[in-house]
């Protein structure tokens, strides 16, 4: 289904941009369906989400410095996909894996605060734009917040006021993956136009180096994602908590921060992850 849904959005690319309002509503509706069947009372900060942020932070820092000799757009770029936090998503796909749900929602929200607080001084010291702090921070707070929080308080306050729908929702949990394949749809197929409307024959170089390095670092944190995470006896959440990643942030803060063209990481990186999470999901279901 997900690279269907990639396909798709490639292939039907230039009605994306017209659909691409759609993508937030359907984020925050298929995050809903999955935090319904959360236990709140299951959400608490551990180490775990400690040593996954720890990791990430090193790992971008010797991204960046590693392919800065060879080209600073590249470098920035590659670096980006290591940098952002864990997919406001990322839950869905860990409760479809059998990973514990509580664990990376909680990551994810620490996650995207600390990335309000540091991406700003972080993208100033290697990007291209400067924009005053206090501004950034709002900007970044402002596009990652309202998918993190209100999906929460929305199943919170449903599951106390109308229990029975509440609970036909937690029996329902596959339609949130559905939602999740056509958001897909419409965010690939929004990635590609940009590619395609922003191409020129002097950047395939960079382009092909943006795109490979955002295969291998995705590779690399899933690898060392599942180590971690094992480490506290859930391969799952490790995995899915380090590698998979709000891209659509990514993306935005790439045009917003860098060269436009460094966009190009996270954008494939949206395709990479998913080819990965789709070959874990036919795996789990074998």
């Amino acid at each position: 289904m997900l690279p269907i849904a990639m396909i798709g959005g490639a292939i039907f690319y230039p009605w994306m941009d017209n659909l691409s309002f759609i993508s937030p509503y359907l984020i925050f509706l298929m995050l809903f369906i999955t935090y319904c069947r959360l236990d709140f009372r299951h959400i608490k900060i551990e180490r775990f989400q400690f040593a996954i942020i720890s990791v990430q932070m090193i790992m971008a820092a010797a991204v960046y410095f590693l392919l800065l000799p060879f080209s600073h757009t590249v470098a920035e770029g590659v670096c980006l996909c290591v940098f952002i936090p864990t997919a406001t998503a990322a839950p869905v796909i860990t409760a479809m894996l059998g990973g514990s749900i509580s664990r990376v929602a909680t990551l994810s929200l620490i996650g995207n605060l600390l990335t309000s607080i540091l991406a700003p001084l972080v993208l100033a010291a290697i990007g291209d734009n400067h924009l005053p702090y206090l501004q950034s921070f709002l900007m970044i707070l402002k596009r990652v917040m309202p998918l993190l929080l209100m999906p929460i308080a929305a199943a919170f306050i449903l599951k106390y006021t109308c229990p029975k729908f509440h609970q036909a929702i937690t029996n329902h949990q596959s339609i949130s993956f559905y939602i999740w394949a056509l958001a897909l749809f419409i965010i690939v197929g929004c990635c590609v136009s940009f590619t395609i409307n922003n191409f020129r024959i002097d950047r395939l170089p960079d382009i092909i180096a943006l795109a490979t390095g955002a295969f291998v670092v995705c590779v690399m944190q899933f690898a060392v994602g599942r180590r971690i995470g094992g480490k506290y006896g859930d391969k799952v959440s490790g995995g899915q908590g380090l590698a998979q990643k709000n891209t659509v942030l990514a993306v935005w803060l790439a045009l917003a921060y860098m060269n436009p063209i460094a966009s190009i990481a996270p954008a494939a990186y949206i395709a990479w992850q998913n080819m990965i999470n789709s070959y874990q999901l036919v795996k789990y279901r074998q």
